[in-house]
């Protein structure tokens, strides 16, 4: 069951990097990755962040760690704004806050065995003696369902569901509270991804483990998470409980993607929302609501106010006017 206490909150949260132009000169704009990110997850949840490549959603979940220093913005985790730390201090912070990454054979080095890349984390944050990491680290493949041979062998020896498992098991090593899984399963075959899906499900029961998980498939999303924030040009749109988001989409963006979610039904014959145009440059953002100039239901309003992310029903917030009074 989720707790209602809040493990993690991003508040404003942004980042802006400098673009070059031609000749060395700085482009007149800068290029808005994360553009007032707000969000919270509380203990023992699942945040699903969805959106289209580009939208700023792995870059919103480096952050969290600082592996990308936010521009602007705070991240208070259990209370404690972790922009404010020095990188001493924000090293003790990263036993409790982990990340699994995308690629598994990129982020784990092919110098080094199994054992020593899982034995590394408790050597840097000075967790046991030698005869005890190897003990843990034993215990770890087992939990991860990988056979103890796995601890002498090399990342290329393993197949890429393996390499991810192994990747999880060293997010795991330091008993972390939160864990953000930046598209985890997005270069797996469907079959081991819902196998990486379940594995991850069963150790957030056994370990009382916080998600964010970050992906572009709203099929995985929806299978993970307890709740869901949709992504669009640095900012979010819509945020809401995976029932209500994915039953009663609002924004017309969340509404474009579902619908292109298939269904497993032969006799289905719902209609798609394509929607005309490519996403804007980050570096040059339209004014006002970012997604007006590919919306089918824009208004004048939409290419002027920016629109602010409210309540419209019970826990479900929209970033929308056609949920709100337009403010001046």
């Amino acid at each position: 069951m989720v707790e209602s206490e809040t493990l993690l909150e991003a508040r404003n949260l942004r980042k802006y990097f400098d673009v070059k132009g031609s000749g060395g000169r700085k482009h007149p704009n800068l290029l808005k990755a994360v553009d007032g990110v707000s969000f919270s997850v509380s203990k023992g949840e699942t945040l699903g962040i969805v959106g289209e490549s580009g939208c700023g959603k792995s870059t919103t979940g480096r952050m969290l760690l600082r592996l990308i220093e936010p521009t602007a913005g705070q991240i208070l985790f259990e209370g404690r704004d972790l922009t404010q730390l020095s990188q001493r201090e924000m090293r003790k912070q990263r036993r409790h806050i982990q990340m699994v990454f995308q690629n598994p054979l990129a982020s784990l080095n092919p110098r080094r065995t199994v054992g020593e890349l899982l034995e590394q984390p408790l050597k840097v944050h000075r967790m046991g003696n030698v005869s005890e990491r190897k003990q843990r680290v034993m215990a770890l493949l087992k939990t991860v369902g990988l056979n103890e041979t796995a601890y002498g062998r090399y990342p290329h020896q393993f197949s890429g569901g393996q390499r991810q498992r192994i990747a999880i098991a060293r997010a795991l090593a330091v008993t972390p509270k939160l864990i953000v899984a930046d598209e985890p399963v997005s270069a797996l075959d469907v079959s081991v991804q819902a196998q990486i899906l379940n594995l991850l499900k069963d150790l957030q029961e056994a370990y009382q483990l916080t998600y964010l998980f970050i992906s572009h498939d709203l099929g995985v999303v929806r299978h993970i998470s307890d709740r869901v924030a949709v992504m669009y040009l640095g900012r979010i749109v819509e945020i809401a409980s995976t029932e209500d988001l994915y039953n009663d989409p609002k924004h017309p963006y969340t509404q474009a993607l579902i619908s292109t979610v298939p269904i497993p039904d032969p006799e289905y014959s719902g209609e798609r929302v394509l929607l005309q145009g490519d996403i804007p440059s980050a570096s040059e953002p339209p004014s006002g609501c970012p997604f007006h100039t590919r919306c089918p239901l824009a208004m004048e309003a939409c290419k002027t106010v920016v629109p602010r992310l409210q309540e419209s029903e019970a826990d479900h917030f929209v970033s929308c006017h056609l949920y709100h009074k337009v403010e001046a």
